[in-house]
């Protein structure tokens, strides 16, 4: 079973907006549709954010969450993940206000404050939906994703020492390697770990197969082979050549219309179903098995769709 491939599938994430595709995941109830869809597909981990309905802005609205998170629970087995990050713009307490009424199984958790920014493709958009959208996207120009020290600290006692929450680490750097094995030697994380690498994203490590060997043996050094199970995000169109390479070398992998609107070149994804269902075909092919849900709690020995509170 160790062997076994997880997929985690990002639904629809705060960085993209509803201009960009038609196909982007924006009410409770394409939400729930894309994530049920994903699950069926193969996704063991179905990685959560929520947006307002009217206008598909991203919010922390524990309200919102509810609308869709228990119905994703009903129907299916899929660990579901609940986002610390939220979006550059939310207070940190904005961004735990549903994850700390819902102890879910899991959380993503962000190893460091960066500059994280996509402001260069609003200069490709001539017309906009919503009025909300090019500001906030050129707004992240002059923005930092804060995850400081002490931030991270409270999020790994609050939710993983409180109410048993375990992560999926977000690095996207390799310092942020060394903040998590800080955290692992002050004694606020247990093992197995959960590391998912991001590369792509302008501000982080860029998607070169060069820093996804050496973000691994990085890791190896830091938690042992044994130690830590990692997991690769390639964003936009690096997304499924890098996520084949990670696989390669025994890695876990995360498709999803957070990371990537596109299936293809110039070709958007319809659904997070349809990327699920790619990546699971290249799986095949090298001979690789993916792991069920059963199987990813069992590897990330979390503690059960039954020990959450939604």
């Amino acid at each position: 079973m160790s062997d076994k491939v997880i997929i985690s599938c990002a639904v629809t994430g705060s960085v993209h907006t509803p201009t960009m595709s038609p196909y982007l995941a924006i009410t409770p109830e394409q939400i729930a549709e894309q994530a049920i869809e994903a699950a069926e597909a193969g996704a063991a981990i179905l990685h959560l954010h929520a947006r307002d309905p009217a206008d598909g802005r991203p919010t922390p609205d524990p309200k919102v969450f509810d609308r869709f998170v228990p119905r994703i629970k009903a129907a299916t087995d899929a660990v579901i993940n609940i986002t610390t990050g939220g979006s550059t713009r939310m207070t940190l307490a904005e961004r735990l206000a549903y994850p700390l009424q819902a102890a879910p199984e899991m959380c993503s958790l962000n190893m460091g404050s960066m500059n994280f920014s996509i402001h260069p493709v609003a200069r490709k958009i001539s017309h906009w939906q919503h009025g909300w959208e090019k500001p906030y996207v050129e707004g992240m120009e002059d923005l930092i994703f804060r995850n400081t020290f002490a931030d991270i600290k409270h999020i790994l006692q609050v939710l993983g020492r409180e109410r048993g929450t375990r992560f999926e680490f977000e690095c996207y750097d390799m310092g942020h390697l060394y903040t998590l094995a800080h955290f692992r030697d002050e004694g606020l994380i247990d093992g197995p770990i959960f590391l998912q690498c991001i590369f792509g994203i302008l501000g982080g490590l860029g998607a070169d197969p060069e820093n996804l060997v050496a973000m691994r043996a990085t890791a190896d050094r830091l938690f042992g082979r044994d130690g830590y199970r990692f997991s690769v995000l390639g964003a936009g169109r690096h997304q499924m050549p890098l996520l084949t390479m990670a696989a390669v070398m025994g890695g876990n992998v995360r498709v999803g219309l957070e990371d990537s609107l596109y299936l293809g070149k110039g070709q958007l994804a319809s659904s997070c179903a349809e990327q699920v269902r790619k990546i699971r075909r290249i799986l095949d092919e090298l001979s690789l098995e993916v792991a069920t849900p059963a199987e990813a709690r069992a590897l990330l020995a979390l503690k059960g769709a039954d020990a959450v509170n939604f």
